[in-house]
């Protein structure tokens, strides 16, 4: 049976409880994104598709929901991600020369769900650092994520690091490679490595140094000496060498988290160029929150940038935590007395919950738990603890 109270799949209301502990966590982290001396932007939640994605990949194209603007005719298209929309403001809008620090939080739509759990509204929250190559900024991008999510309240964390350079650098060097680039990279999803083993047999094939290089990644999963261990077995060129020297900076840097190497935990081919990380926790079921370096994708708009950033869903963090505490509330009781009325304002002034009752209100309130009431004695409206 149908009704108009139902929603469309894999969306979902946000009730009392939950929103108000969702934009508890916005405010926190916003707040928090500042003292690191980020500023915050807001784009517009529909583009020109163009615009949209611009400098991304057919991925982001798939979740992207599509209508027709009624004053141009153009096709627009509802963001399925900010971070594109923020590397066009700092890259077209902004244009400043040096660093810029930029953060944001605001609702995407996927026209899918990613996963089998996953919601298809997002309340994205990131920060991106702009202008600065070195893994000094990979470091503070990383640090922050990691801030923010024990900000909330998990403290359990995995970090797993890997570079997306690495691979690039493996598939550049073979031609066959290049064009099954997005094959290649769905096998070490999946670490398949049958898969990849096949991709030196047939039509197509790669040739065998580049299939037992891709072989590899997927064995290369565990703690530091993973680092070393991929010295030994991949070729040594120069990219790949530099990947796995910048992973062993930001390994070395990082001292308060368990961190572990995942040389296949790659994206889509073409996006993200240097460091890129994921971080979990249980309670959740994939990743929390992910990030990476992602240089040069603002050339779509007219101007090459060095990026790096993170970004995590509120939703999804919210709703691992523990249910959240009733708030200690003050009832008031019904009336229009003056006297009353200053009462009830002062209380709300110092920051507390005043709740007045309307006349024959039985009210439930999830929110709230009434700890104290007003009530006139002597003349004077006090303060009283319920019992």
């Amino acid at each position: 049976m149908n009704g108009n109270w139902l929603l469309p799949e894999s969306l979902a209301d946000m009730l009392p409880a939950e929103a108000r502990r969702i934009e508890e966590l916005r405010r926190q982290l916003l707040d928090l994104f500042r003292t690191y001396g980020f500023e915050l932007v807001a784009p517009p939640l529909v583009e020109y598709i163009e615009s949209l994605l611009s400098g991304t990949n057919n991925d982001l194209n798939l979740r992207t929901s599509k209508l027709v603007d009624q004053l141009s005719g153009r096709t627009l298209g509802v963001r399925a991600d900010m971070t594109p929309q923020v590397t066009r403001i700092d890259a077209h809008l902004l244009n400043r020369v040096g660093v810029t620090r930029l953060c944001y939080c605001g609702p995407v739509l996927h026209a899918r769900p990613v996963g089998l759990l996953s919601g298809r509204e997002l309340l994205q929250i990131g920060a991106e650092i702009f202008g600065h190559a070195g893994f000094e900024a990979d470091l503070e991008i990383i640090r922050l994520a990691l801030e923010s999510t024990r900000l909330a309240g998990v403290q359990a964390l995995r970090l797993d690091l890997c570079h997306a350079g690495l691979v690039r650098s493996l598939i550049e060097a073979d031609a066959e490679a290049h064009v099954r680039a997005d094959e290649i990279m769905a096998l070490l999803r999946d670490k398949d490595l049958p898969g990849l083993a096949e991709l030196g047999q047939g039509p197509g094939a790669l040739s065998a140094q580049t299939v037992q290089a891709l072989s590899w990644l997927p064995k290369l999963y565990g703690d530091r000496s993973v680092l070393e261990r991929a010295r030994q077995v991949l070729p040594a060129t120069a990219s790949v060498v530099s990947a796995l020297d910048t992973l062993a900076q930001v390994l070395g840097a990082l001292d308060d988290v368990s961190v572990g190497v995942d040389l296949a935990d790659v994206g889509t081919y073409g996006y993200h160029t240097g460091i890129t990380f994921s971080i979990y926790a249980d309670g959740w079921h994939d990743a929390l929150a992910q990030g990476g370096r992602y240089d040069n994708v603002s050339l779509a708009f007219g101007r090459a940038r060095p990026a790096t950033g993170f970004s995590l869903d509120l939703r999804k963090l919210s709703g691992g935590l523990l249910p959240a505490v009733r708030t200690p509330a003050v009832r008031a009781p019904a009336g229009q007395d003056a006297a009353l009325r200053l009462a009830m304002q002062a209380l709300r002034q110092a920051g507390h919950i005043v709740v007045q009752v309307f006349p024959g209100e039985t009210a439930t309130h999830d929110e709230f738990v009434f700890d104290r009431e007003l009530v006139l004695q002597s003349g004077q409206w006090k303060l009283q603890k319920v019992v």
